[in-house]
């Protein structure tokens, strides 16, 4: 079943959503013959990034806008640490690197809009 969109998403909505799902398909994979902590904590910032986003995409004000896209800049940035450990641990058999590759690209995107939003509030 796939739910109707009712509204133009942007650019980070999409990609931080479509990254979210990739995160969960990658989950779903690896916790089938392995410990699940650190999967958990990639399944946790990875969808949180999202979720932050969309929340941040109806935010209030422009302070509350950069706050809740900042935050998803440090789920981010947290995703993509258990993304690097769990590549270089070598616990799990599979390649990482599209995912590092995709969320970095997360990262620099948010970070972008962090500071577009943020300059015109720091001129007055």
């Amino acid at each position: 079943m796939k739910i109707e969109e009712t509204y133009k998403e942007s650019i980070i909505q999409k990609k931080s959503f479509d990254f979210a799902l990739s995160i969960i398909q990658l989950y779903k994979e690896l916790a089938k013959s392995n410990d699940t902590i650190i999967l958990k904590h990639l399944l946790r910032s990875a969808t949180s990034t999202g979720a932050n986003v969309q929340e941040g995409s109806a935010g209030q004000t422009k302070r509350d806008f950069i706050s809740k896209m900042s935050i998803a800049s440090k789920e981010a940035r947290e995703t993509l640490y258990w993304i690097k450990l769990l590549s270089e641990s070598k616990y799990y058999n599979k390649d990482l690197q599209s995912y590092y590759s995709d969320c970095s690209e997360l990262v620099k995107i948010l970070t972008k809009i962090v500071k577009t939003s943020q300059a015109p509030l720091l001129k007055t």
